[in-house]
């Protein structure tokens, strides 16, 4: 598991590992789990009290040609991936590769030095996981992930005893604030939707190897639109910090040029 914790907030180390596992019972799975996670299984002091996560650089997410990214991201992401509005809800996401299954980013298993690794990366393999009370989460882990060691002493240890260890309370901490970036994201791309500035769009490109090819289903916001908005909103929007991401992924789209011809 990546260690930064640019989305981490400082809210101590309290966590209750037998209300985590206790709270399992409760979980209500979703039609299908989130890109990346195969079989999330709720963290549990007692069925998992020997598993360990090792170190196994960004192979996962290989075959990913696209990544979710929270608001908070854009500045940092515009920098090396486009970043357009995808899904019924418009929801970000940063592009990694222009065909299927295929990241640029992804080079002998490891992220591209120097790009900016999306926090939905950095989360893996941890992930929260919708309780039956509207309000809960709890921390589940992928456990088909490669880097999930069951048996033996490889990697760190996800209790130390019936306690989660650092490494557990920083991927709760972290999944807390995620989940509170996601929470503000969804509703800076509601707002954008309810503006009307969104436009769909695909992006056309020839391949370094002379190949053409075409990426679609996705939506950017248009320029002429923003522009044409009532101050009012653009005082609201300034004010709520959707702006500055506006204009961090209007400069993100000449990204594409880079992923045809890097």
């Amino acid at each position: 598991m990546n260690t930064d914790t640019s989305l981490a907030p400082d809210t101590g180390d309290d966590v209750d590992a037998d209300a985590v596992s206790a709270a399992a019972d409760s979980i209500t799975p979703p039609a299908s789990w989130p890109m990346l996670y195969r079989r999330p299984v709720v963290l549990s002091s007692q069925l998992h009290a020997h598993w360990r996560v090792r170190q196994t650089g960004a192979a996962f997410a290989a075959g990913s040609h696209s990544i979710p990214l929270m608001i908070g991201e854009f500045a940092a992401a515009s920098r090396a991936y486009p970043l357009v509005f995808a899904g019924p809800e418009h929801l970000p996401i940063a592009v990694l590769g222009l065909e299927a299954e295929q990241n640029r980013f992804v080079i002998a298993d490891q992220w591209q030095a120097g790009a900016y690794i999306p926090a939905y990366v950095r989360r893996y393999p941890f992930v929260f996981a919708r309780t039956t009370d509207p309000d809960g989460y709890v921390l589940a882990i992928d456990a088909d992930a490669d880097m999930i060691v069951q048996e033996g002493e490889e990697g760190q240890p996800l209790f130390e005893g019936d306690q989660p260890s650092a490494m557990t309370r920083h991927a709760l901490q972290f999944c807390e604030a995620f989940t509170r970036e996601d929470i503000a994201t969804r509703a800076f791309s509601a707002a954008l939707a309810e503006a009307g500035v969104l436009i769909e769009r695909q992006a056309d490109v020839v391949l370094a190897d002379g190949r053409r090819h075409s990426l679609q289903g996705f939506h950017v916001v248009d320029p002429a639109r923003l522009d044409a908005l009532p101050d009012a909103t653009l005082v609201h929007w300034h004010r709520q910090g959707w702006l500055a991401p506006v204009y961090f992924h209007l400069a993100s789209l000449g990204r594409f040029a880079d992923l045809a011809t890097g």
